[in-house]
């Protein structure tokens, strides 16, 4: 992969989508957000499952997930994350490629708190995802730069 893109399982991940990337690990926007500020931290190294990854990718991984957790939560106001990493197709995963998705949570955002994971689930199959219900590069982008100003502005954790 060059510099401008960066490989998320069977997907070319443009630079612009990215805005924070370690030796290890690279965090992205979501194309299609179960929440506002739903965002998504992947190894560098494109693995399948969590157990295939090296001591040191589980390390990195786990450390920028906490760093984008941070951002997260204060860029959007949240009060609460749901942090969650589902490994293997029963368990929902349908990109070939580890991912942690972190999602900034609201006091009432779900009627029922656990139907995160019912939208997580519809997220993920393959027949909804349609290029329609994708969000513009422009979107992506754009939040992607906010991030990374916000990102500037965190404790020293970043």
């Amino acid at each position: 992969m060059s510099a401008s893109t960066f490989r998320f399982g069977q997907h070319i991940i443009k630079a612009s989508a990215v805005f924070l990337q370690t030796e290890l690990s690279f965090a992205l926007v979501n194309r299609k957000p179960v929440v506002p500020g739903h965002v998504l931290v992947c190894p560098l190294r494109v693995v399948d499952r969590f157990r295939d990854l090296r001591p040191d990718e589980v390390a990195d991984l786990f450390n920028t997930t906490q760093r984008v957790a941070n951002i997260v939560e204060r860029h959007f106001q949240a009060s609460s994350l749901t942090i969650a990493i589902q490994d293997g197709p029963e368990a929902g995963q349908t990109v070939k490629h580890v991912h942690v998705h972190v999602l900034p949570r609201r006091a009432g955002d779900f009627e029922r708190n656990d139907s995160i994971y019912d939208e997580l689930q519809k997220h993920d199959r393959e027949d909804q995802d349609v290029p329609e219900k994708w969000r513009t590069e422009e979107e992506m982008a754009k939040e992607s730069s906010d991030l990374k100003k916000s990102r500037r502005c965190t404790a020293p954790l970043d």
